[in-house]
C-alpha cells in the first residue's frame, strides 16, 4: 500500500509507473497547502463580519429618551460625542471628567441639544475616593440609573519608561480599579431598573501589543472583570446586560499625545464611534468591535502567531519608541 492509502502496483521509484505515483503524491500534498486552509479561514471570518456589520441590531432611538445616564471622560473625544448623542436622544445625563471648565462647555452643548436634564460633577479617578461620590452624586440628581457609561482613560506616555511601577500603579487606580468601584456602587441601581453597563475598552485588552504594557495590563482585567461579572449576573438571575466595547486608538487629545511619534495607526472618528457604544449598550449587545477592521486583527492574533512583530513594526514607529 502506498503512504495515502492505495496500492502502489507499477514497482520501484526507479519505474514509470513509481515516477507518476511519486508525482501525484507531490501533487495531493501541495494542492492541501496550509496557505489553502487559510485563504479558507480568512474568506470565512470575512463573511461573518460582513453579517455581523450589516445585520439589524433592532436599535430603537426612543428607547433611550428619558434614560437616566452617568457617564465618565465626558469632557473630550469619545466621550463628548456620547454626551451629544445622548443629549439629541432625550437622555437625563451626569457627566463626569476631571477638567471642571471642559465639562461646563459640554454641558451647555448638551443643553442646546435638547438634553431635559444635564448635570456635571468634576472628579479625577486617580483618586480613590472619587468614584464614590460620582455615583453618590448622580443617583441624587436622577433618582437612579438605567445606563452607566464608563469610558475615561489614563494614560501614560508610551514607551518603555512607563513600565514603571509607580506608572503601573497609576494606571491600574484610572483604568481598572475606579471601574470596579463605579460599577459595585451604582449596580444596585442598575439592578432595580434592569438597566446597562457600558464599559469602553480597547483592542489592547485582548491582544497585547509592544511599549503599552501597563495600559494594556488594565484593559485586560477590565475583560476579565466584567466577563466573570456578567457569568454571576447570569446566574443570579439579575437583568443588567454588560457590552463590553473595543475601541481602536480613541479620536482624544490625550489618547493622541500619549503616543504621538510612537504609532502610525489613525484614531477612530469619535461620532461614529460614540454612536456604535450607544446602538450597543441600547440593544444591551454583549459586546460592539469598531472600527470593524479590529475583528480581523483579533484573528489574525490566532492564525498568524509568529508573524505578528512584522505586522506591529507596520503601526510602529520602533525607534522612537524604544527611545521613550
Amino acid at each position: 500500500m502506498g503512504p495515502w492509502g492505495w496500492e502502489n502496483q507499477g514497482g520501484g521509484a526507479d519505474s514509470p509507473r513509481g515516477e507518476r505515483d511519486s508525482e501525484h503524491v507531490t501533487n495531493y500534498q501541495d494542492s492541501f497547502r496550509p496557505s489553502e486552509a487559510m485563504k479558507v479561514l480568512l474568506l470565512t471570518g470575512l463573511g461573518a463580519l460582513f453579517l455581523t456589520y450589516y445585520w439589524d441590531d433592532n436599535f430603537d432611538p426612543a428607547s433611550l429618551q428619558g434614560a437616566r445616564v452617568l457617564l465618565t471622560g465626558a469632557s473630550a473625544g469619545v466621550g463628548e460625542e456620547l454626551a451629544y448623542h445622548y443629549a439629541r436622544l432625550g437622555s437625563h445625563l451626569v457627566l463626569s471628567a476631571p477638567t471642571e471648565a471642559l465639562l461646563q462647555k459640554v454641558l451647555g452643548n448638551c443643553r442646546k441639544l435638547g438634553a431635559p436634564k444635564v448635570f456635571y460633577i468634576a472628579a479625577d479617578m486617580a483618586s480613590p475616593e472619587a468614584p464614590e461620590h460620582v455615583v453618590q452624586f448622580a443617583l441624587d440628581k436622577l433618582g437612579g440609573l438605567d445606563y452607566l457609561v464608563l469610558n475615561h482613560i489614563g494614560s501614560t506616555p508610551a514607551g518603555m519608561r512607563s513600565r514603571s511601577a509607580q506608572a503601573t500603579r497609576w494606571l491600574m487606580q484610572v483604568n481598572f480599579l475606579s471601574y470596579v468601584q463605579l460599577t459595585s456602587l451604582a449596580l444596585p441601581s442598575l439592578t432595580d431598573s434592569k438597566g446597562s453597563l457600558v464599559v469602553v475598552s480597547s483592542l489592547l485588552g485582548r491582544v497585547p501589543t509592544s511599549f503599552s504594557t501597563p495600559y494594556s495590563a488594565a484593559k485586560f482585567a477590565l475583560d476579565g472583570f466584567f466577563g466573570s461579572l456578567r457569568r454571576e449576573l447570569d446566574v443570579q438571575d439579575v437583568n443588567v446586560a454588560i457590552t463590553m466595547c473595543l475601541l481602536g486608538l480613541r479620536d482624544r487629545a490625550s489618547a493622541a499625545e500619549g503616543v504621538r511619534g510612537v504609532t502610525r495607526a489613525r484614531a477612530a472618528p469619535g461620532p461614529q464611534a460614540a454612536l456604535a457604544v450607544i446602538r450597543g449598550g441600547a440593544t444591551r449587545a454583549s459586546g460592539v468591535v469598531f472600527p470593524w477592521r479590529l475583528h480581523l486583527l483579533r484573528l489574525l492574533r490566532g492564525w498568524l502567531p509568529r508573524p505578528r512583530a512584522w505586522f506591529v513594526r507596520q503601526d510602529l514607529n520602533v525607534s522612537n519608541a524604544a527611545a521613550a
